[in-house]
């Protein structure tokens, strides 16, 4: 993912070198490639019901020359210009002469609207008249009766496209397009990915204009994929026992909370490690549930480990807080979640972090975080979550719907596979316990984090296919989501 600025960089040098007009045009051909096909769909490109909303710019001459170029396919196109004095004067003179005419308002009968209204330049979301334009393309209805198909120039207008905020308009509506395709040019950009904006872009198509042997920064953001999660993915060998797997260790639950326990026992079992350790005082529930865990009543009585977790339903009362500092003080990657983060709240234990070499992956939602930082994420959550991890010097999980992963170092992942099914009491739990599986067994924090993240999510996925969802039910749908990466015989696709 590219921030604008980058992308105006990559488009200035890429530009230089070539004629006049040459990447606009490619531009158009691939939008209107994406059109056709979306009209095809809906019964053909000749004499389908195009109406192109057409701001100032660039983003406006994408819209019409691709227009242009569907109109000479035999469509019927309409271009509403928002800004008529500022429009891409030889892109409207393409449109008429491919036989597209200009309109004041919508037609009765739209099949595909194009929105061209404002590009990467745009900020603040959209104002009068377009905004009001914007929320009657729900009611546009095309020749089979259907809604009109809504594609986007580059990015949905109105949405912050580095950050993926949305603003809201004086109604309570989204001030910006709500599309169900979004071409886009030359590099992702983080508003098609992350925050309110990523479910505005809807289908996002990346059309190869040339850019990217001119992008030179590093990216703003990674999106997790499943080739990384199978690549990433540690595979045992002939000589491989239960200890080489990699043995963690979960501090979590309590007789108050014995279910927290439970469910980050089962996340790690889930994961790659060869054995758990549970140290707690859920320990006879774990044991009940779990017969294959070794379970303790202390950290301290637990045995050699190569990852903790730590924090869910652990309690925040002395006994808790001296759980934690056991974890802290051992010399392993450790998971810090839920409790164990109230714990880090007042301070007090900020000397064991600032002395510990090795990792620690903290998992906050947002209200989490505004306890940790004393501000909520905001509109930016990249920002906060790499903000967090360079404060706490730690790789921040910020979870939400797009999960970003922050690292010390300042480099982002965000996690496409997240579904409101997950957001129930517990899931959390069994994420901590499968990315603490993936610490002990060598991955490391960033990596295992994206993983845990991207796995969990589809686990979720998986389980919303049953009906409603419960934590048990996210844990137990680990099992047939990691049997296809693969990891045991080497085969290995999504299958998602």
């Amino acid at each position: 993912m590219w921030r604008v600025a980058d992308v105006r960089a990559a488009e200035a040098g890429l530009m230089a070198a070539l004629p006049s007009g040459t990447l606009m045009q490619r531009a158009a051909a691939g939008l209107a490639r994406r059109c056709a096909r979306v009209l095809t769909d809906r019964g053909g490109v000749y004499g389908a019901s195009v109406l192109l909303l057409v701001g100032s710019g660039d983003n406006g001459g994408d819209a019409l020359f691709a227009g242009a170029r569907l109109a000479r396919r035999g469509a019927a196109v309409s271009a509403l210009l928002l800004s008529p004095d500022r429009v891409h004067a030889e892109a409207l003179t393409a449109l008429r002469a491919a036989g597209g005419r200009l309109v004041e308002r919508p037609p009765a009968r739209v099949d595909l609207v194009v929105d061209g209204i404002v590009g990467i330049g745009g900020s603040g979301g959209l104002r009068e008249p377009a905004e009001q334009l914007a929320a009657s393309l729900a009611g546009c209805c095309g020749r089979d009766g259907d809604r009109a198909t809504v594609v986007a120039v580059d990015v949905p207008s109105g949405v912050s496209v580095d950050t993926g905020h949305v603003p809201q308009s004086a109604s309570g509506r989204p001030a910006a397009v709500h599309a169900d395709v979004t071409v886009t040019f030359g590099a992702l950009k983080p508003a098609l990915v992350v925050g309110p904006a990523a479910p505005l872009a809807g289908q996002v198509d990346l059309v190869d204009i040339g850019l990217e042997p001119w992008l030179r920064s590093t990216p703003a953001l990674r999106v997790t994929e499943w080739a990384d999660v199978t690549g990433w993915w540690p595979t045992p060998g002939p000589a491989t026992e239960k200890y080489t797997r990699g043995v963690v260790g979960v501090a979590t639950g309590s007789a108050t909370y014995p279910g927290a326990a439970v469910l980050s026992v089962a996340g790690a079992l889930a994961g790659p490690t060869g054995m758990v350790r549970y140290a707690g005082s859920a320990r006879v529930e774990v044991l009940r549930q779990h017969p294959s865990v070794i379970a303790t009543d202390r950290v301290a009585d637990a045995g050699r480990v190569q990852a903790w977790v730590c924090g869910s339903g652990l309690g925040t009362g002395d006994e808790a807080a001296g759980e934690l500092r056991a974890v802290l003080a051992a010399p392993v990657p450790a998971v810090l979640d839920a409790d164990a983060l109230t714990l880090l709240v007042d301070g007090s234990l900020a000397h064991l972090l600032r002395r510990r070499d090795a990792p620690i992956v903290v998992t906050p939602h947002d209200r989490e975080f505004a306890r940790l930082c004393g501000e909520t994420p905001g509109t930016d959550r990249v920002a906060a979550a790499l903000r967090l991890a360079a404060w706490m010097n730690a790789v921040v999980l910020l979870k939400g719907d797009r999960t970003v992963i922050g690292t010390p170092d300042g480099r982002a992942y965000v996690n496409q596979t997240g579904t409101p099914a997950l957001a129930t009491g517990g899931t959390g739990d069994v994420l901590a316990g499968l990315l603490g599986s993936l610490l002990a067994a060598g991955l490391n924090p960033e990596r295992a984090a994206a993983a845990a993240a991207y796995l969990h999510g589809l686990a979720g996925r998986e389980a919303a296919q049953g009906g409603p969802v419960t934590a048990p039910d996210v844990a137990t749908a680990l099992r047939p989501v990691l049997a296809r990466v693969g990891w045991i015989d080497g085969r290995a696709g999504p299958n998602c």
